[in-house]
């Protein structure tokens, strides 16, 4: 495939309730709403439900009053059809753009690197699901957690061999290579990109087969497709490599999508150790300059709960992107 122009964890459960939000329509939209906030900060499902209630119409609803342009969901593919078209709708009405959700994820298998006919028809056919899924919410990226090194990580901190001979890891390599091109080729004439996610390997994920920034930067330039790009996720790269701000810099132009949490904690910007305001002002600032349009998804816990934790963490979105 030629480079062109492109021309644009725990998932959450089930379908909406219809219990009735806490703060009401006529509450919710009061003359002196805050302003929309510099960059698309995108809030999941369940974080703002102390506030807007557990109905996930309400909580985007909610969302968009407190100034947030996006949303984010990584457990969209598992709800219903009907919801998925209402969430669509919703987004649409309110200016809010959809951020990622999950379209394949392995975190112990090595399903890219030492594919087989059985893990690679289940990896095409989670994708030509999730283009049916992104047409109904007008989702222009979709989540791949491209499986495991091939090899195991044992309990004790050991690893051992998965069964056979272990595959070197420049073959290894080349397998993902050849699958995201499969990949790549179902989505690509839809204009949608799999962003692939590097996992860290020292408090969530070890024996990812992705882990690192240039890692994602070298596979998406052998891929050569704009259906192929880089979720930079600020709080997993934090800990496999810190550096940040160079590190998006030299990945920029592969770069797709952001999420952003804290570490240690993973909870709200303000919580941990990452200077979230100089991160989001370089983001912002390159951003504006090339005519970029980032999501970063909010995808962390709540330091504090119910209603107090809720407005916490929006008031550690406006401190952080107040540059």
């Amino acid at each position: 495939m030629k480079r062109r122009d492109f021309v644009r964890h725990g998932l959450l459960a089930g379908a909406a309730l219809a219990t009735a939000p806490l703060f009401p329509p006529s509450l919710r939209a009061a003359s002196n709403s805050p302003s929309p906030f510099k960059l698309r900060y995108a809030p999941h499902p369940g974080m703002f439900k102390a506030s807007a209630g557990e109905d996930i119409i309400e909580q985007i609803k909610f969302a968009a009053d407190q100034g947030f342009t996006a949303w984010e969901d990584n457990g969209l593919a598992k709800r219903p059809v009907e919801l998925q078209a209402q969430i669509g709708q919703t987004l649409e009405s309110l200016g809010m753009k959809m951020g990622v959700f999950v379209a394949y994820v392995s975190f112990d298998r090595p399903t890219f690197v030492r594919p087989d006919p059985e893990s690679t028809e289940e990896i095409l056919a989670q994708i030509r699901s999730a283009v049916e899924v992104a047409k109904r919410v007008n989702a222009s990226h979709v989540t791949v957690v491209p499986g495991s090194v091939d090899q195991q990580y044992a309990d004790q901190g050991q690893w051992k061999r998965s069964g056979g001979s272990r595959l070197s890891e420049g073959y290894q390599t080349a397998n993902a290579i050849d699958m995201l091109r499969r990949c790549a080729e179902i989505l690509e004439p839809h204009d949608i990109a799999m962003v692939l996610e590097p996992l860290n390997w020292h408090a969530n994920h070890g024996g990812v087969f992705l882990e690192r920034s240039d890692q994602a930067f070298a596979l998406c330039r052998a891929v050569d497709s704009p259906a192929c790009k880089i979720l930079f996720d600020i709080y997993h790269q934090q800990i496999s490599e810190g550096n940040l701000i160079p590190n998006i810099e030299k990945c920029w132009s592969e770069i797709g999508y952001f999420q952003a949490g804290d570490n240690p904690g993973r909870k709200e910007p303000g919580t941990g150790e990452i200077n979230y305001r100089k991160v989001f002002q370089y983001i912002h600032e390159r951003s504006k300059a090339e005519g970029k349009d980032f999501v970063i998804g909010m995808e962390h816990g709540n330091s504090i709960k119910g209603a107090e934790g809720e407005k916490a963490v929006i008031e550690a979105y406006r401190q952080a992107d107040s540059y």
